[in-house]
C-alpha cells in the first residue's frame, strides 16, 4: 500500500476519481463510447464563435452568463432567477452536492440522528457515475439503490415499503432517461417520486433531446427540485462545456453564491446563444440520430443481440456468443470503439453511441463478420 502523504487530505488520497471514456489518438477510428454528436455545431454557431476570437479574449466573460439565461428562460417559459449556468452539466451537479449537503463528521455518523439527513447523497444504480464521486469529493454519505434488473424505476409504494430508499435524503440525483441504460422515465412517476422526497431532487437531462417526454416543467413545479441540462449530447458542443440548471429561485441562488466567479467561458456562452437561435438545425439531427438508433436496433436484433429499449443517442446492448469484454476488442480490432463497464450488472453489455448512418453500417458489419467467425 502506498504511503499516505501527510500534505494531502485523506478523503483525498483515498479517493477514486472519475474514469472517463477513452479519447484515442487513432487514425481512421470509428469513436462510438463517449456519446458525442456525430454533426457538427451550426453554421451559424461556428460563425458566431469566429467571429467572437478577437479582441475580446483579453476581457473577462459575463460573470452570471446574463444573455444566455435570459434566451434559456425564454425557451424554457420561467424567468432569468430560475436558471444557473455552469462549466458543463457536470459543475453544476457538484454545485448541488456542495450547496445542498452537509460534509459527514465522521464514518460513525448515524442515519437516525436529527440531523443525519442532510449528509446523504442518493442516486439509483447503475447511472452516471460521477455521482459517487462528487459524494465522495464532499464527505457526504452515499445511497445507492439497485434499479429494477431491467434497468426500469422501482415502484415509489415498492420504495415505501421498505427498500433502502433515503425520503429524507439531502439530495436525490436521478439521470433520466437514463445513463447508461437509455431507457426512459415517465414524467408522471418522477413527479410522484419529487412530491415524496424531502430532500432536493435534480433530475439529469442530458439525454432529453432523444427522448418522447421530459420532466423540465417538474423544477417549475416543486420548490425542491432542480434539473440539470447540458448543451454536450445534443447541441454538438462538448469542447465548450456549457451545462445549466433550471429550479425554483431559492435553490438557484443559493447555487449562484457559491459558483465560481467566471465560472462559463465567453465562447462557450456565445456558442450556447447562437445555438438557442438555430434550433431548427438540432431538432432536424436529433430525428437523424433517433431513426439511426432505431436502424441499428433492428440490425443488432437481428444478429442476437439483445437490445434494451433506449431515449438517448446511445443503446445498451448484450452481444452474443462472446462475452462483451471480448466483443470491445474485437470490435477495437476493427477500428471501432464502444464502451464496456466492469461492474458485474453492466458486465455482460456494451454501450454503442449513436454515429452517422456510415458510422452505424460499419459497427453492423463488423459485428455481422465477429457473430459468424468460427
Amino acid at each position: 500500500m502506498a504511503k499516505k502523504n501527510p500534505l494531502i487530505r485523506p478523503l483525498v488520497h483515498d479517493l477514486h476519481a472519475y474514469v472517463p471514456g477513452e479519447q484515442p489518438k487513432i487514425k481512421g477510428l470509428i469513436k462510438l463510447n463517449t456519446n458525442e454528436n456525430p454533426y457538427p455545431p451550426s453554421p451559424r454557431v461556428l460563425a458566431a464563435v469566429q467571429s467572437a476570437v478577437d479582441g475580446r479574449l483579453r476581457l473577462y466573460p459575463n460573470p452570471t452568463a446574463a444573455e444566455l439565461r435570459e434566451k434559456l428562460a425564454k425557451f424554457h417559459g420561467c424567468g432569468a432567477e430560475n436558471i444557473l449556468v455552469g462549466n458543463g452539466s457536470d459543475e453544476v451537479l457538484a454545485l448541488a452536492v456542495r450547496g445542498c449537503v452537509d460534509p459527514a463528521p465522521n464514518t460513525s455518523y448515524l442515519f437516525n440522528s436529527a440531523s443525519a439527513w442532510r449528509v446523504v447523497v442518493q442516486y439509483f444504480s447503475p447511472s452516471y457515475s460521477l455521482y459517487p464521486v462528487l459524494a465522495d469529493i464532499h464527505g457526504a454519505r452515499k445511497n445507492a439503490l439497485a434499479l429494477n434488473p431491467d434497468f426500469s424505476l422501482p415502484d415509489l409504494k415498492e420504495l415505501k415499503r421498505g427498500r433502502n430508499w433515503n425520503f429524507n435524503a439531502a439530495l436525490s440525483l436521478i439521470t433520466t432517461p437514463n445513463a447508461p441504460s437509455g431507457r426512459g422515465y415517465a414524467t408522471a412517476d418522477l413527479d410522484k417520486l419529487c412530491e415524496a422526497q424531502q430532500g432536493v431532487v435534480v433530475l439529469d437531462e442530458a439525454y432529453v433531446d432523444f427522448a418522447t417526454e421530459n420532466a423540465l416543467l417538474l423544477a417549475l413545479k416543486h420548490p425542491n427540485v432542480l434539473v440539470a441540462r447540458t448543451f454536450s449530447k445534443a447541441y454538438s458542443l462538448c469542447f465548450q462545456r456549457v451545462g445549466y440548471l433550471v429550479g425554483h429561485a431559492d435553490l438557484i441562488a443559493a447555487l449562484h453564491k457559491i459558483r465560481d466567479s467566471y465560472n462559463v467561458n465567453g465562447l462557450g456562452q456565445v456558442a450556447a446563444e447562437a445555438t438557442l437561435d438555430d434550433l431548427k438545425y438540432y431538432r432536424a439531427n436529433f430525428q437523424k440520430i433517433i431513426a439511426t438508433r432505431d436502424w441499428l436496433a433492428r440490425e443488432l436484433t437481428g444478429l442476437g443481440f439483445d437490445v434494451l429499449p433506449s431515449q438517448t443517442n446511445f443503446l445498451l446492448v448484450r452481444p452474443p456468443r462472446f462475452p462483451a469484454a471480448q466483443w470491445l476488442q474485437k470490435l477495437r480490432a476493427r477500428k471501432i470503439l464502444v464502451r464496456w463497464f466492469s461492474p458485474p450488472e453492466l458486465k455482460d453489455f456494451l454501450r454503442i453511441t449513436i454515429g452517422t448512418p456510415e458510422d452505424a453500417a460499419a459497427l453492423a458489419a463488423a459485428a455481422r463478420k465477429i457473430a459468424a467467425a468460427r
